[in-house]
């Protein structure tokens, strides 16, 4: 399900419940398992010790991976709390991590300006902020059956709502942008990719790859990926939207470029 992002969602209040959620839409969500999303990215909490320009230094852990993001967190008061900015791990050493602050849009509102607040020492951080919903990006439905079975705690946004943003903007060659925007509308923040003989987890909002495993060989391709959307036409009035020639090749691409 989306959530929307309305000026509600700029505060974030401590003791509420939810969020109140949109209209729901084809989303293949599993939620039983014995393999748990979390033991796979576990959520990191920590607070800001020092700042110095646009980088900031936490202490490390073993559940942080070089590359992956998350959020700053301000406290207001005892009720409420809001997100201030994104921030990515760059580096890892001598018991400490260092993070990049960059602007976190995803509660961007037009009618509201954002806040005019930068990260302190003393905020919160979250890492591997909503690691537990991820977009899948597959050669086809074998092995799409193979790995929704397998990280059965991960929600997977259903790739039928990714094939069909696709086919409404006339882009059968997703990239970047595409899969950031999707990341948003449908608050995830990894992107599975089975590729020939390796799978990577990459994080939607830096790219970087979080976590790598052995794939199977890939014979059978649907392109862009496993969606039961069959037709993604091109248009001719856009020069970015084209047909991909390869599957494993465009996304190794797209991902380490």
């Amino acid at each position: 399900m989306a959530y929307p992002y309305t000026a509600t969602s700029l505060i974030l209040k401590s003791k509420a419940k939810g969020v109140p959620l949109r209209k729901a839409v084809l989303i293949f969500s599993i939620i039983i398992s014995t393999l748990s999303a979390n033991g796979l990215f576990k959520e990191y909490k920590s607070q800001i010790l020092s700042i110095k320009g646009n980088q900031a230094i936490i202490n490390d852990s073993n559940d942080i991976v070089k590359g992956s993001s998350g959020i700053v967190m301000h406290k207001f008061n005892d009720t409420a709390s809001s997100i201030i900015a994104r921030v990515s791990v760059i580096d890892k050493s001598n018991g400490k991590a260092t993070l990049r602050f960059s602007t976190y849009s995803a509660l961007k509102q037009t009618a509201l300006p954002l806040p005019g607040i930068t990260p302190a020492v003393g905020d919160s951080v979250i890492l591997n902020y909503l690691y537990d919903r991820a977009l899948i990006v597959v050669p086809n439905y074998k092995i799409y059956s193979k790995i929704t079975k397998h990280f059965k705690n991960i929600t997977w946004v259903h790739p039928d709502i990714l094939g069909a943003y696709l086919a409404q903007e006339y882009k059968p060659n997703p990239d970047r942008k595409t899969f950031r925007t999707m990341c948003q509308q449908n608050v995830a923040s990894l992107i599975f990719f089975a590729l020939d003989q390796e799978s990577v987890f990459v994080d939607c909002n830096n790219f970087k790859i979080i976590k790598k495993l052995q794939g199977d060989r890939v014979t059978t391709v649907q392109l862009p990926f496993y969606t039961r959307v069959k037709k993604i036409d091109t248009s001719w009035f856009s020069f970015s939207s084209s047909k991909m020639d390869s599957y494993s090749d465009y996304y190794k691409r797209m991902i380490n470029r």
